[in-house]
């Protein structure tokens, strides 16, 4: 072994320590940052080959390694917009530029423009209901929009969609008169409900629902626009009836038989409502209305959101409506640890740890969304104190070796005086 060999491995042992200090200053600096990921130095040794019974020394070489799939613990706070992911699984946000990341702070706060921006500065990603039901698109990021809720903005949605629950009497009798559906002034029917749905622009719309017994086991449901009836009476309705059908029962056990389960008409001024009436029962009692839902709202602006453990973004009107808006996805990768850690709490894919999949939270093994927590930085003080007084030691120890190395070496060069 060279004297020059053994400096030169004194100064890749002091190296490596750097890199430890490095690290630990790191983490302790990042102890209070959300979302951070404790960062060590993982060393490996280097050999070099022996030749003649002489050995020579080879050193250390660092690899910084982030322990990413290790979980914080989670602070509750009082700010819905607070989000942390409890289990597998990374946000996607995105920067200024567009360009898309992984991370695991989730402290994001409305901007300007109503869009949820973290501490970073970047922005929530996630699926927009404005063209229904979102899924997730599994291996890229395409479909992705940054979240954007503004309550300075009123909306009004139309109804499109509802159900009615309930029961019609199994000893009702068809009436002598005309049956609703004729718009007969003379018109008679079994039994009335009304139902309140919303036009395009937000009107409330009062509609008419008539059941009408036609036989054992057969009903007509007509609907009317309430606002079209006769004065003081309510046949005729201007116009007749917006949808009429027929429903079919099983006299023995009380339930819908017939192809027909739902009847579907335009809301005046509105869209297209489908009612669903599948629920609907013909038993020996009196009518009974258990449950009636129609989609929609008034104009109102947004008093406040809602975002549930399955990522849905929810907002709540004024008037007490709710309408889903965004859908938050999580992405994840075979190896978390291998990911490439940028400025900013962030990550992106590298060749080691596997390819980014994105879907929805408590799907397969991705974790759960919680709403109103952060998770704190995984770094343990008293562990990165420890590390600091074992790499300072180790740091000395390997000074001295070079230190004896340069000694040794003054003692060679002087051999000639």
């Amino acid at each position: 072994m060279s004297l020059y060999g053994m400096m030169r491995t004194g100064v890749s042992g002091m190296n490596a320590q750097a890199n430890r200090l490095s690290a630990v200053a790191d983490n302790i600096a990042n102890s209070d940052t959300t979302g951070y990921k404790r960062s060590s130095a993982e060393f490996s040794t280097l050999i070099m080959p022996g030749t003649g019974g002489a050995y020579n020394s080879g050193g250390v070489t660092t690899t910084i390694r982030s322990a990413v799939g290790t979980q914080g613990v989670m602070t509750y706070t009082t700010s819905v917009s607070d989000l942390a992911v409890n289990g597998d699984g990374f946000f996607v946000v995105q920067d200024a530029s567009g360009t898309p990341y992984l991370t695991r702070a989730g402290s994001f706060v409305p901007d300007a423009q109503g869009r949820l921006v973290n501490a970073a500065g970047y922005q929530l990603m996630a699926y927009s209901y404005a063209n229904g039901e979102p899924a997730a698109t599994a291996n890229g990021f395409e479909g992705l929009v940054p979240v954007q809720i503004s309550d300075q903005q009123m909306t009004a949605t139309p109804s499109t969609d509802g159900t009615f629950s309930g029961n019609l009497p199994a000893g009702a009798t068809p009436p002598a008169g005309p049956l609703p559906s004729s718009n007969s002034a003379t018109a008679e029917y079994t039994s009335k409900t009304s139902l309140v749905a919303y036009d395009n622009l937000g009107n409330k719309k009062l509609l008419d629902v008539y059941f009408t017994n036609t036989g054992a086991g057969t009903w007509e449901v007509a609907v009317f626009d309430q606002s079209k009836a006769t004065p003081g009476t309510s046949f005729p309705y201007t116009g007749g009836a917006l949808a009429s059908t027929n429903l079919t029962f099983d006299t023995t056990t009380g339930k819908l038989t017939g192809a027909t389960n739902s009847i579907s008409f335009t809301v005046p001024g509105g869209s297209t409502l489908d009612l669903d009436l599948s629920k609907l029962t013909q038993l020996g009692t009196g009518f009974t209305v258990a449950d009636a839902k129609v989609n929609g709202n008034a104009p109102s602006s947004i008093q406040k959101v809602q975002i549930g453990q399955d990522g849905v973004i929810y907002a709540q009107f004024e008037d007490g409506s709710t309408k889903a808006l965004y859908k938050i996805p999580l992405a994840d990768v075979q190896s978390p640890d291998n990911l490439t850690a940028m400025p900013g709490n962030v990550y992106v894919q590298s060749t080691d740890s596997g390819a980014v999949h994105i879907g929805f939270a408590n799907e397969g093994k991705l974790g759960s969304i919680v709403s109103g927590a952060l998770e704190n930085s995984n770094v343990d003080i008293a562990e990165e104190l420890t590390n600091m007084i074992a790499a300072q030691r180790s740091y000395t120890a390997n000074s001295k070796v070079f230190q004896t190395g340069s000694d040794l070496m003054d003692v060679l060069v002087n051999l000639k005086r």
